[in-house]
């Protein structure tokens, strides 16, 4: 009885490291894909009086900032600053969402670089580590000395 015990555990064992095994794979094969589609990605947003136009690769970086002749007339140098940085950032936040949505589509569910992508915090890294080992599980890597 514990002879068929133990297979039925290794075969379970076997079973969840092909499953593990092809989730690598298949990830390890796309990186290369995944990794020429965010050089490609580029976003554009135009502010609301349509006066500036920016262009943002996938880390929000700024590729262009383009003024409309109109601009010339914006006497409020202050405004058009602000309108400026408005849209710089509204382009960086439509960047990071599309980065999220390429990158999660060749991350398996649950997947703790996905989280930190979207909440920025490096215990989202090891939430699944450490939980495996039974440490922290709250996403707080801080430790008091």
């Amino acid at each position: 009885m514990t002879e068929s015990a133990d297979r039925d555990v290794n075969q379970r064992l076997r079973e969840r490291f092909a499953e593990v095994h092809s989730q690598y794979r298949q990830l390890r094969s796309g990186l290369d894909e995944l990794q020429e589609k965010l050089a490609a990605l580029r976003l554009t947003e135009r502010s609301a009086d349509g006066l500036v136009t920016v262009v943002v690769g996938p880390r929000g970086q700024v590729i262009s900032v383009t003024l409309d002749a109109a601009v010339q007339r914006e006497r409020d140098v202050d405004r058009l600053g602000r309108t400026i940085t408005e849209t710089i950032h509204g382009a960086t936040t439509a960047a990071t969402e599309a980065t999220q949505r390429l990158v999660a589509a060749y991350l398996p569910a649950g997947s703790g670089a996905l989280d930190y992508l979207r909440d920025g915090n490096f215990g989202s890294l090891l939430r699944r580590s450490d939980a495996v080992l039974g440490g922290d599980t709250d996403g707080d890597t801080e430790r008091n000395g």
